[in-house]
């Protein structure tokens, strides 16, 4: 019997390409970005949406209180982070939250006739002796009485592992300590114990700790954190790089820049790419861009990321030997690179990579 092609294999193939261009890498951070856009709008935080926000120096989230000032400044400023956002490690979390956490707190709370809230908003102001602070975000999950008013604010943390876990980190604890004043408030309540559950990553198995509520911690250790952090922010000033242990450094998307990895670069300010640091992430790289308008790539990202320097403005090479400036696109190499008036005249002299300050459409 004679076979006749009808065309089917054609349009099979066909189906079959756009569907694997469809799996692409590109296509799924599309799809990832969008999905957390929506995500940001459903939970009342369509700022995070916002290219460049730049929360004002008096407003302080529970989530970044008593972390490394410099960190926290690079952050808010929006400084190029040279590592990859941990994507994995924040779907984990919301997912042992919602798929453990909550699932467990309402289990317990059923047994006492309570309820569980899976967030709630707070925003407050505390008025210190030199400041006046604002405190806005979201809380974990807090179990509620029957007319819904709150007994006990919760913090889920995830780890990879408890088998080290002997107490809170301060910064959880802290946390916690916000939740409790801006509920309090809210509700007009006296709100003095909260629990922080950590979760293991590797077991599933879990750790808690009662907090109760330390008034002088509250004052002396976290407002006063508060302060130091406005008043540096007033003052357009770096803080100082002295996080509360080796964690943050270890994780930090900023060390380059602070001075605490392995390249010569030290106490960065927040704006514009390290001259001639090519660690940056292309994602990170187009996100920074993305928030800062004025700001261009340098040219040794521009050689790395040659796309993107079709979309965005690059900045020059400099000669501090002939005083020329010189287009990105005529060195070839960001190593070592070769002033070519210099070359022409029989002499080697290496171009300048542009600083952070000239990184601007000028």
């Amino acid at each position: 019997m004679e076979s006749i092609d009808d065309g089917s294999t054609g349009r099979e193939r066909s189906v079959l390409d756009e569907l694997l261009a469809a799996l692409s890498e590109t296509q799924f951070q599309h799809w990832y970005k969008e999905r957390q856009y929506r995500k940001n709008i459903e939970e009342g935080t369509p700022h995070y949406n916002e290219s460049g926000f730049v929360p004002s120096p008096e407003r302080h989230s529970p989530s970044k209180l008593l972390q490394c000032h410099r960190k926290i400044t690079y952050q808010q400023c929006n400084a190029p982070a040279e590592q990859p956002e941990p994507k994995g490690i924040f779907w984990f979390g919301a997912q042992f939250e919602t798929e453990i956490a909550i699932p467990f707190l309402r289990y317990a709370a059923t047994e006492q006739s309570t309820y569980v809230r899976n967030t709630d908003w707070i925003e407050y102001s505390v008025d210190t002796v030199d400041e006046s602070l604002e405190i806005k975000g979201s809380t974990d999950p807090v179990i509620v009485d029957s007319g819904a008013v709150p007994l006990l604010p919760t913090e889920i943390k995830t780890k990879q592992s408890l088998n080290h876990v002997s107490s809170p980190m301060r910064h959880h604890t802290a946390q916690l300590h916000a939740y409790m004043v801006g509920l309090s408030e809210k509700y007009d309540i006296d709100l003095t114990t909260g629990l922080i559950v950590y979760g293991s990553r590797e077991s599933l198995e879990i750790q808690t700790f009662e907090i109760e509520f330390n008034e002088r911690f509250w004052n002396d250790v976290v407002l006063d954190w508060a302060t130091d952090h406005t008043k540096h922010r007033l003052q357009e000033d770096l803080p100082p790089a002295k996080p509360e242990s080796n964690w943050e450094c270890k994780f930090c998307s900023y060390r380059e820049r602070c001075g605490k990895g392995t390249t010569s670069y030290d106490d960065a300010g927040v704006s514009g790419f390290l001259p001639g640091f090519t660690g940056y992430p292309r994602a990170r790289v187009i996100e920074y861009l993305e928030g800062n308008p004025d700001a261009v790539l340098t040219p040794a990202l521009a050689l790395q990321y040659p796309d993107l320097a079709e979309r965005y403005e690059v900045a020059d090479w400099y000669c501090d030997a002939c005083s020329s400036r010189i287009e990105w696109d005529v060195v070839t190499s960001a190593t070592e690179p070769l002033c070519p008036h210099c070359a022409e005249e029989g002499e080697l002299t290496v171009l300048s990579r542009p600083p952070q300050q000239h990184q601007v459409d000028e």
